[in-house]
């Protein structure tokens, strides 16, 4: 038998595959949307660009943006009651939702 692949991408072949119609450059105000600490972000992998890719497990999360780490966004994610802390570009991030609590206060 053939050993299985125990890559970062292994297994991802419907997770991290685009529509046709979504294929090809991404647009500038998704690269330069600015994302707040505190704000609600969803994680949804952009499989074309791998700098700051993060892990596959978070596709489809939400977390809180806590602070920004040179181009790149360190993000809380809840999963199984523990907080795990992704480091992930803009490319593979998205707003969710309205304002969160930490907007509303300042």
């Amino acid at each position: 038998m053939v050993k299985s692949s125990k890559g970062y991408r292994a297994g991802t072949r419907s997770i991290l595959s685009r529509r046709a119609r979504d294929r090809g450059k991404l647009g500038l105000s998704k690269l330069l949307y600015p994302y707040n600490p505190g704000s609600r972000v969803c994680i949804t992998i952009n499989p074309s660009i791998h700098k700051g890719m993060p892990h596959r497990r978070f596709h489809g999360k939400i977390g809180f943006v806590k602070a920004k780490r040179g181009r790149s966004y360190v993000v809380e994610v809840l999963m199984g009651g523990w907080r795990k802390t992704v480091i992930a570009r803009p490319e593979h991030l998205s707003p969710y939702g309205g304002e969160s609590n930490a907007e509303k206060d300042n």
